[in-house]
């Protein structure tokens, strides 16, 4: 777990303003017991997430495609080609959605806006050299031209939640001890 109280608290904060202005519909399937905390998501989604990242195209169609999610200090974090069609939707619209599941045990979805963590022309992101060195350690120094080749995103989100089914909570407790 990276993240600090700080972002556990704001983490925890988005899960329950999320939930608390979602459909009744959304809140018959997601309830208190069937959802995890902030801690408990951040030590859930530990790795690699293969993410279902949703963009749109310049005539407001919908695209969705796969990407490697990290979910780092209570944000997904992802990556693309720099000649990615989702890299030129998410550098004119910065809006997108990503999911996260995992069959029935799982779901993790997130609505925001995008930040270019190392931008082509200008300055990347202040904490971009700890983010490089951890996907370096993750995907091998050499897996990429790290300059030139990759563009990476971190979402920050403006409604989150987590489906966990019944007994998904306790068992993640049950791990901790």
């Amino acid at each position: 777990m990276r993240e600090t109280p700080e972002e556990l608290n704001e983490l925890q904060a988005l899960l329950d303003a999320s939930l608390s202005r979602s459909t009744a519909h959304l809140r018959s399937i997601i309830n208190a017991e069937r959802t995890l905390t902030a801690e408990g998501l951040t030590q859930v989604l530990t790795g690699m997430c293969t993410l279902a990242l949703s963009t749109v195209t310049a005539k407001g169609e919908p695209r969705i495609s796969g990407a490697d999610g990290h979910f780092l200090h209570g944000r997904w974090h992802f990556g693309t080609a720099r000649s990615a069609a989702k890299a030129r939707h998410l550098a004119a619209r910065p809006a997108a959605s990503v999911a996260h599941m995992r069959g029935e045990d799982l779901g993790v979805f997130t609505h925001g806006t995008v930040e270019i963590l190392n931008p082509e022309n200008g300055e990347p992101a202040a904490d971009w050299p700890d983010l490089l060195a951890y996907f370096k350690d993750f995907y091998g120094d050499d897996a990429f031209d790290w300059d030139d080749d990759v563009v990476f995103y971190r979402l920050h989100p403006r409604w989150m939640t987590v489906f966990a089914p019944d007994g998904a909570s306790s068992e993640l407790e049950q791990r901790e001890k």
